[in-house]
């Protein structure tokens, strides 16, 4: 049914809704999304590979879809959300069943991919260059072609050697390479001469490993010698057919396995969690996000909850809510005073409720720029009881007092929330809420750009914050930074935000003193104001600082 194509309608806003008829190509793995635009930039943008997809949303869960409701079913609808900055795919199907049909089928593609071979996975690499080369589609290439060819895949060859190469694999002599022949060419070119010189020194007649040349080699090399494992690598990783039965193993198969995982530079084992995990939680770097909500730059760019869904599917363990005042009592986020648009709080942490744990069984840590009146705090605390649920961490692990923070192991599958807390002696300063001093990144940038504010002026810096907030916040109360005196008598449940710079700053007039308080405490660092297109700090210095999230 997807390589037939289904009609369906791209969906962008309630004005910007078109045509587009999807299917799914003949390598199994690319869709076709045909479009009547014509640029070479346009074009691009027609196809995408199953490689590129982050995961698929079934329903109207999108910003985009959402303004459907009414005019659509739920059920038809479904959103393609990629991998780095390309744009989600909002799509509306005419029925149910076709819109079933594209969820279940572009997720099984997805795990057939994650589990292809060595083999399978070149096949399909060598298969989307040649598609694309092949000019006029005849299933053959002429030499300017594969020239062509070369510049896709930016290999640089002297014009010598392209010409030997071509005439060596053109066998049929007719200035053209079929499908084999161009197969044989870009195996060519994966060869590398000092795998070579390996390959001839075990074997015997320079063509083929025998069995037990393999298992010399593996020997030597300090691998499982065995019979049974020698002839394994041979049927995993070996091209020929005819060799493989024979149990021998050519140069191209010898290639394949040295370029497979088995002998990566890195041990395969350290792709999951191996780690002691029962330290402090402040002796952890934590993969963190600032200003997730962004699709794009800082200033006019969408906001989402798209970019939740790649941070944590990437293993996130810290994302950034801004929350504002939105209409109907119903909070919003978005990167206040900018044009970037708002996104309702509500649906953000029903999708991180979602995804939460999927790459990471380890704590989230929300962390929380409110700029929400009292109600509206109110409001944010209860989504975030009845949508988090259990998940959400509301009390302390232990009745004793707080040496140290909870390891990431005892905080396995819990939510934690970052904010500031309430203070109890003055609690009674307003009647709607608490007195909290203002401590996240976008408060600290405010204060440090108006240096005609007091710092000491009650009024400036006092926000009245909701009880029912505040009960939420734990282990990551936010709090000015306060110096370097008495860091033994701090508590380990206070942390502070710095901008780069006076992070920076810190590293190099303090860093022991730095590296001493992360030590017990954690600290964040947030991006200058300056990076519009939301560009990263190079995050080195600071984790040699101590600083956990970057």
């Amino acid at each position: 049914m997807m390589m037939q194509g289904t009609n369906m309608v791209k969906v962008r806003s309630p004005r910007w809704q078109k045509s587009r008829n999807l299917r799914l190509l003949e390598d199994g793995l690319t869709v076709w999304c045909e479009s009547t635009k014509r640029s070479r930039k346009a074009k691009s943008q027609q196809t995408f590979a199953v490689t590129e997809v982050e995961c698929v949303r079934e329903g109207c869960k999108s910003e985009a879809l959402k303004c459907l409701s009414g005019t659509a079913q739920d059920n038809q609808c479904f959103t393609v959300v990629f991998r780095g900055s390309r744009k989600s795919l909002d799509l509306l199907c005419p029925c149910e069943e076709e819109a079933r049909r594209w969820v279940r089928g572009l997720r099984t593609l997805k795990e057939h991919v994650a589990n292809m071979t060595q083999k399978e996975k070149l096949d399909h690499w060598i298969r989307g260059y040649l598609k694309r080369a092949d000019q006029n589609q005849d299933g053959k290439m002429s030499y300017d072609e594969v020239k062509r060819l070369l510049q896709m895949i930016n290999i640089d060859l002297s014009e010598q050697y392209a010409r030997n190469l071509f005439k060596k694999c053109d066998r049929s002599g007719d200035g053209r390479l079929d499908h084999i022949e161009i197969e044989e060419f870009c195996r060519e070119l994966l060869r590398r001469p000092e795998l070579d010189s390996v390959f001839r020194h075990y074997s015997s007649n320079g063509c083929v490993l025998a069995t037990a040349e393999l298992r010399d080699f593996l020997g030597d090399q300090g691998e499982d010698a065995s019979l049974n494992h020698a002839q394994s690598l041979i049927l995993t990783y070996e091209l020929n057919e005819w060799a493989q039965k024979n149990l021998f193993m050519t140069q191209n198969g010898f290639t394949m396995y040295m370029l497979s995982r088995e002998n990566d530079v890195v041990n395969p084992n350290h792709a999951l969690v191996y780690q002691d995990m029962t330290h402090p939680l402040s002796h952890y770097f934590i993969s963190s996000s600032h200003n997730t909500y962004l699709t794009k730059d800082q200033v006019t760019s969408a906001s989402s909850t798209e970019p939740y869904i790649r941070a944590l599917i990437q293993g996130c363990r810290c994302v950034e809510l801004d929350c504002w005042d939105g209409d109907k009592g119903e909070p919003v986020i978005y990167h206040g005073h900018t044009l970037t648009s708002k996104v309702p709080f509500k649906e953000v942490i029903e999708t991180i409720n979602q995804y939460a744990f999927r790459a990471s069984p380890y704590p989230l840590i929300l962390s929380l720029e409110n700029h929400c009146s009292v109600e509206q705090q109110a409001v944010m605390a209860k989504h975030l009881r009845t949508i988090l649920g259990n998940k959400l961490l509301i009390k302390p692990l232990r009745g004793q007092p707080l040496k140290d923070l909870p390891s990431p192991e005892e905080l396995k599958g819990c939510i934690l929330v970052k904010g500031k807390k309430q203070i109890p002696h003055l609690s009674q300063l307003g009647k709607n809420g608490s007195c909290a001093s203002f401590s996240s990144s976008s408060e600290d940038e405010l204060a440090n750009s108006n240096k005609n504010t007091s710092k000491k002026d009650p009024a400036k810096v006092c926000s009245k914050l909701s009880p029912e907030l505040s009960e939420l916040v734990v282990y990551c109360k936010s709090v000015p930074f306060r110096g370097f005196d008495n860091l033994s008598e701090k508590p380990p449940d206070e942390m502070s935000s710095f901008s780069e710079s006076d992070a920076l700053k810190l590293i190099k007039d303090s860093g022991k003193l730095f590296v001493r308080h992360n030590s017990r405490q954690l600290s964040r660092i947030y991006p200058s104001g300056q990076r519009l297109q939301s560009s990263n700090y190079d995050p080195q210095e600071m984790w040699n600082g101590g600083c956990q999230m970057g």
